[in-house]
């Protein structure tokens, strides 16, 4: 068992069984987070989680940390996932259109494009500043 945590594997509560590098760990991270913000955004507003009374800060803060991930996993196609974090608002804000309790709105895609472009940046910019944080993700990967 010592031997697995030395390679860096999480182990299984029941025994030696490796269950997820963090390798895998980091690649599976901004997909996870992708599906709770398709989750929380499709869902009825019952269902919706909150976190308090500032939709708009709820917003960005999702897609920032959605931005950042995937700036942070694929760093060598930023472009893309600049790409890839637009459609997802433009996306999710289209899909309201078919709920009937949803409402999309132009301020609400915005706020989720400027939250997703702040968190590619600051991805994009980390990795590029701070040699220390590309050195961990490197090691991850």
């Amino acid at each position: 068992m010592r031997e697995v945590a030395q390679q860096g594997w999480l182990a299984a509560a029941a025994g030696d069984e490796q269950v997820m590098n963090p390798r895998m760990l980091l690649r599976v991270l901004p997909w996870l987070t992708l599906a709770f913000i398709v989750f929380a955004t499709l869902s009825s507003l019952e269902m919706r989680p909150r976190i308090g009374n500032h939709v708009h800060f709820e917003r960005f803060g999702a897609f920032w940390l959605l931005g950042f991930l995937f700036a942070a996993v694929y760093s060598r196609r930023i472009a893309t996932v600049f790409l890839l974090v637009a459609a997802v608002a433009v996306g999710l804000e289209f899909f309201q259109l078919l709920s009937p309790d949803r409402h999309a709105r132009l301020g609400d895609l915005l706020v989720k494009l400027a939250g997703g472009a702040c968190g590619v940046a600051v991805g994009w910019l980390t990795l590029r500043l701070l040699p220390g944080f590309r050195d961990l993700l490197a090691r991850a990967s």
